[in-house]
């Protein structure tokens, strides 16, 4: 199996790795179109911001190679945000291969407190809708860090309720994306990176 994660300016990738060879599988971090190319799964994971990463990405050619990919891609935290059409954080066009929009959370008057942004810690997904997910999972709990979030729509694939109800997942054809860490999602995670590597 030949598992390729996505080098670019974006923070978390060794996480990933580290992950990844928890449950037996040696993946190799490049930005080398060929070897992009030619993985059998590639991960695109992130944490930034968007404006940035999206002008490093063009600079480097991967906003036109990531969503022209054919095998399975997993998107993770900022990569879920710029696999939609468009972020709010510094108005920033992204790679459109969700038609998602992503907002940053507001809380309502008098609840800044309580509802704090970023949105960071242990909430439970539901309503799952893909292959990356076992049944078992309904309600489970996994780890977020995120002051944005991709709006419900048509290619939801988890929910979440963090002031507003978000997509915790995404997927679209061979495109699948997560708003959480499963890198950091205990036991929950790595069964979600399995499911994502057998697909």
């Amino acid at each position: 199996m030949n598992v390729v994660i996505i080098k670019y300016n974006a923070g978390n990738i060794e996480s990933v790795k580290n992950a990844l060879r928890r449950i037996g599988v040696d993946a190799v971090i490049t930005a080398d179109h060929d070897a992009i190319r030619k993985a059998d799964k590639v991960i695109f994971p992130g944490v930034g911001e968007a404006s940035t990463t999206m002008a490093y990405l063009r600079k480097e050619g991967l906003d036109q190679l990531i969503p022209s990919l054919t095998q399975p891609v997993l998107g993770i935290c900022l990569g879920l945000q710029l696999m939609c059409s468009h972020s709010e954080e510094n108005d920033t066009p992204c790679l459109g291969i969700f038609d998602e929009r992503v907002k940053r959370f507001m809380p309502e008057k008098g609840k800044e407190f309580t509802d704090k942004v970023p949105h960071m810690g242990w909430n439970a997904i539901f309503h799952l809708k893909s292959g990356i997910f076992s049944p078992a999972m309904e309600q489970q709990y996994v780890y977020f860090v995120h002051s944005y979030y991709a709006s419900v729509g048509e290619h939801t694939a988890a929910t979440c309720n963090y002031i507003v109800p978000f997509s915790a997942a995404l997927h679209k054809d061979n495109f699948y994306a997560t708003q959480f860490h499963p890198e950091k999602s205990g036991d929950v995670g790595s069964l979600i990176l399995k499911n994502f590597i057998h697909i």
